[in-house]
């Protein structure tokens, strides 16, 4: 079968491999969409993502969807044919995490197209992927592969939507409209919620209006537009910082209601970033943060094959995995795309 190989900075090959027997409880699946991640633009331009380089070639990709088309020894969740969702956590099940149901801690988690362990826990940008029955979550036949890739990405946000308690009649902030930000944004709204989001790029803003924002806001264009002189003292109950932008992460703190909720989803490529300390305790907010999923995966894959939620604006473009490289190139492009999918 053939592979997306990242060989070094910006050197992606699509090359053969071969498919490893599977053992008892593995299932072979047939892969047919993989969603490009900013974790894997991370590793394509700089080869390492924060304190973890590549040292080995490495298949990218943890967003995906297929179809089975081998299983092995004492399989019986799924069978041959079954449409399938793939979830990338591998958490041990037997830490003090993952005991209390908090497996996104786990103190020895694998994580697909992870380079975090070594020898790396590869991904699934390829042809075929093996992995146990329990990763597979079945999706019904008429779900394209490319609405089911997106279970991932919505289980982040799912997890994250958590952490901020009931959205229902809420007023929520959204800074950041790459595809967690928009994702985010759908979900809020599902769960009741008046959402404004914000970004610096207007591309990105036309796809939050296609998903239904209440108010969008360029924050390029005009600066001062998420305040409202009604309410000085901030007029949201909960935000979600999605662009790891400390300016962003300022916006929130600043149009927080008092006692409203932080939650921080985006991840920062300088992690030490000041925080106003006196101006969250004054106004008692509540911040946390929010880290992958655990146990949400099976809820997406449902939202998205029962229809529910539509994310049908997000997905931009598509890809042979042939043109792996175009792909990636379209996918670091902000102004050109939202969400990028490798079909196979």
């Amino acid at each position: 079968m053939k592979a997306v190989v990242l060989h070094g900075i910006e050197d992606l090959r699509v090359e053969p491999r071969e498919e490893r027997p599977l053992g008892p409880g593995e299932v072979r699946v047939r892969v047919e969409s993989g969603g490009i991640c900013g974790s894997d633009l991370h590793y394509f331009h700089d080869h390492r993502i924060g304190d973890f380089p590549v040292r080995e070639l490495f298949v990218l990709g943890h967003e995906g969807a297929g179809t089975v088309a081998e299983v092995g020894p004492g399989v019986t969740l799924v069978a041959v044919g079954d449409r399938v969702a793939i979830n990338p956590s591998h958490p041990c099940g037997q830490c003090a995490y993952c005991r209390s149901d908090r497996e996104q801690l786990c103190a020895d988690m694998l994580f697909l197209g992870s380079s975090r362990r070594f020898p790396h826990a590869q991904g699934l940008f390829a042809e075929t992927f093996a992995t146990h029955e329990r990763q597979c979550v079945k999706v019904p036949a008429g779900t394209p592969s490319r609405v089911a890739a997106l279970a991932e990405p919505l289980s982040v946000v799912l997890h994250a939507l958590s952490h901020a308690g009931p959205l229902l009649g809420r007023r929520v902030l959204v800074t950041g409209a790459g595809p967690i930000g928009a994702i985010v944004l759908a979900a809020a709204r599902l769960a009741g919620a008046t959402v404004e989001i914000t970004d610096v790029t207007p591309e990105p803003l036309r796809v939050a209006e296609a998903l239904g924002a209440d108010r969008v806001h360029d924050v390029a264009a005009t600066p001062g537009s998420v305040a409202d002189p009604a309410f000085p003292r901030g007029r949201f109950d909960a935000a979600f910082e999605c662009s790891g932008h400390p300016a962003a992460l300022a916006t929130c703190l600043d149009q927080l209601a008092p006692g409203g909720t932080l939650v921080q989803v985006g991840t920062y490529a300088d992690p030490k970033v000041s925080l106003p300390m006196d101006r969250l305790m004054a106004k008692e907010i509540t911040l946390k943060s929010s880290f992958r999923f655990a146990r949400d995966f099976p809820v997406a894959v449902d939202l998205l094959a029962s229809g529910r939620i539509d994310l049908g604006p997000v997905l931009s473009h598509e890809f042979a995995a042939a043109d792996a490289m175009e792909a990636f190139r379209t996918a670091s492009d902000r102004r050109r795309s939202m969400k990028v999918h490798l079909r196979f």
